[in-house]
């Protein structure tokens, strides 16, 4: 089960939303979204939370890029909302590179044919190009300003991680209210 909720901050506070993330599908939807719900092009958290797996923190200030925070990248991959947040950047790839099925190479085996010849690099494992770090990735100074330093944000766990920023924040009431 997935939480998802909009902080924006005010001059009275944070005021806190609901949303649906069932329209969104790239970072720069979920970028808009955040915008849309600042005030006077303030600070807006995205708060994400799929119980006890991982929860993410995308921060927009302004016209400024947002900035990204997950708890655990490789349990953020298998979950469609956290591929929204694993961009290449993040991940440190390049989405110039070619494509996987470019990479292929395709000698005839495809169709049950054994290969003739022994590769010598057979036990050798292979690292997916694509493959997703274990573990915490991304701006960890994101809420540092606000409160939550570096130290604090990595030892959060999946638990109520949300709750405990936002009390850090002063917004436990108000995000409280929309979950």
């Amino acid at each position: 089960m997935y939480f998802a909720a909009l902080l924006a901050r005010t001059e009275d506070g944070w005021e806190a939303s609901d949303t649906e993330l069932d329209d969104v599908e790239t970072l720069s939807d979920l970028t808009d979204l955040a915008r849309d719900a600042s005030v006077d092009e303030d600070t807006v958290l995205v708060l994400i939370e799929q119980e006890d797996a991982w929860f993410g923190v995308v921060r927009v200030d302004g016209e400024e890029d947002p900035r990204i925070y997950v708890s655990d990248a490789a349990a953020a991959a298998r979950s469609s909302y956290g591929e929204i947040l694993l961009t290449d950047e993040l991940l440190g790839r390049d989405p110039d590179a070619e494509d996987d099925l470019d990479a292929l190479d395709l000698d005839g085996t495809e169709d049950g044919e054994p290969e003739d010849d022994e590769s010598e690099d057979e036990d050798e494992p292979v690292e997916a190009a694509d493959s997703v770090p274990s573990g915490p990735i991304g701006d960890t100074e994101i809420l540092s300003d606000l409160g939550v330093d570096e130290k604090e944000l990595l030892a959060l766990d999946g638990g109520d991680a949300l709750g405990e920023i936002a009390d850090v924040l002063g917004a436990s009431e108000v995000l409280e209210t929309v979950r």
